[in-house]
């Protein structure tokens, strides 16, 4: 029986063995690009010079993309799958974030 509260494309086979398989492979591409990721975070929030902060971002936009690309080749092959989200608590939290907006001078002005 399908999950309907789960988007996922069909799962492309791998091999069940002990060695790494594709899926192990982009597996750890991805948990790696993720730490990374926090980690050039709060590299370049906390960079004391702007030639650092700088290389610091290039790189950390370069991990971001190579995340990107492997959670899109994942969830293609449907080796990645994500939660439906409920309508309902899309709109409580879209409103919830409308009554933050007014708290600050800038939304107050739009």
């Amino acid at each position: 029986m399908a999950n309907n509260s789960v988007v996922q494309n069909p799962e492309q086979q791998v091999p069940k063995t002990p060695e790494m398989n594709d899926r192990d492979y982009l597996n750890d591409v991805l948990s790696t690009e993720k730490y990374l990721t926090d980690s050039f975070n709060i590299a370049a929030r906390e960079a004391s010079h702007d030639a650092l902060f700088q290389d610091v971002m290039q790189v950390l936009t370069e991990n971001h993309t190579l995340a990107r690309n492997t959670y899109n080749l994942m969830f293609q092959k449907g080796w990645y799958k994500v939660e439906k989200a409920d309508a309902q608590k899309i709109q409580q939290t879209a409103n919830q974030f409308q009554g933050y907006k007014s708290q600050f001078p800038q939304g107050q002005m739009q």
